[in-house]
């Protein structure tokens, strides 16, 4: 299963002329800054998603909850057989439909670039030009890990949100070139979220914790 997306107004990478490489150059450490002080701004974070996988087509939808540092959840659509959590140090993956988890650190996935304290966007990410001036996108990869997957964010200015600044979706590519597309609507900040929405206990045995 690939991980995670946003949208085709949010994604709006168009291949930069020599006039807009210059232009991303000049304003790119502005507007990383920016958008580092927009994620560091959230506490507390719930959204609707719609999710696409690019591989297969496959489209589906859910409610994302998100707390700093470190955890997220996305709660999928009735009938649809995953669940996602992070619970800030690791990324569980379950797949009720064919009984199969999947866990590892978060920075050592595509979704480090939002999850993980440790991998600042200001140190790891680079400006794309974008087609609409009120969005930022900016490519997050460790270059010393490639293996570790890209992962596009996308902002939207706006007024009166953490930073000025609205995380709109983003899209990954893991260490298969598998692409997920992410796209967020319908933001709530600051909203009561307990850990425990973020904590998924394995019971089966002989499981490594």
């Amino acid at each position: 299963m690939g991980l995670l997306v946003a949208g085709p107004a949010a994604l709006s990478l168009v291949a930069p002329t020599p006039a807009m490489a210059n232009a991303v150059g000049a304003n790119g450490s502005a507007q990383i800054a920016q958008a580092v002080a927009a994620l560091r701004g959230i506490d507390t974070m719930r959204a609707n998603f719609v999710q696409r996988s690019e591989a297969t087509g496959q489209q589906v939808t859910g409610v994302l909850s998100l707390k700093r540092p470190g955890k997220i959840r996305f709660q999928y659509q009735r009938g649809y057989p995953v669940l996602i959590i992070s619970d800030g140090k690791a990324l569980t993956i379950i797949d009720s439909e064919v009984k199969q988890t999947q866990r590892w650190p978060i920075g050592k996935s595509p979704m480090g670039a939002l999850l993980n304290p440790a991998k600042d966007v200001a140190q790891y990410g680079t400006l794309l030009p974008s087609l609409d001036p009120h969005v930022t996108n900016i490519r997050v990869t460790d270059r010393m890990h490639p293996e570790y997957g890209v992962m596009t964010l996308s902002f939207a200015h706006k007024a009166g949100v953490p930073g000025g600044m609205e995380l709109v979706g983003w899209q990954t590519v893991d260490a298969q070139n598998r692409r997920t597309t992410i796209i967020l609507s319908g933001h709530q900040y600051g909203v009561e979220l307990g850990d425990d929405l973020f904590r998924y206990l394995d019971v089966r045995p002989n499981v490594r914790r």
